[in-house]
């Protein structure tokens, strides 16, 4: 199963952000498991940097995001994402926008994150780590 990971869940595992830590580190930990793999897009990977940056500093913070890129594929856009992204007036942040179709483009099934209501729009099911 093909799963798309949102900054948020990104960011809670590399500042180890309690309690979200603990639910959105076991959906990490599914990366080693046969039959899923796990996706995120280059925005979500430079959001997570920035936070974990802001915790951590610069150095710690690239080798982290080293360590996730290892095992988190990358979902990736097409120019008319942008303009599909821009066109739908039920699509109210760019960024989440971007995201559900780079979650699309990847064949990703389900997209986690902690922000289940920026994704109001999505066709694909959006779950919290908790639930997932």
């Amino acid at each position: 199963m093909k799963v798309f990971l949102d900054a948020n869940i990104l960011v809670s595992v590399l500042n180890k952000e309690y309690p979200l830590f603990s639910h959105s580190s076991r959906v990490l930990s599914l990366a080693g498991v046969q039959g899923f793999q796990l996706y995120s897009s280059p925005i979500c990977f430079a959001i997570a940097f920035y936070f974990a940056a802001k915790k951590s500093g610069q150095t710690l913070a690239r080798r982290k995001i080293g360590i996730l890129a290892e095992h988190i594929r990358l979902a990736e856009n097409r120019q008319s994402d942008l303009k599909a992204v821009a066109a739908d007036k039920t699509i109210l942040d760019l960024e989440d926008g971007l995201e559900y179709y780079a979650a699309k483009n990847a064949g990703c099934r389900r997209i986690v994150t902690e922000d289940i209501c920026d994704f109001h729009f999505a066709a694909i099911e959006v779950l919290a780590a908790k639930p997932f």
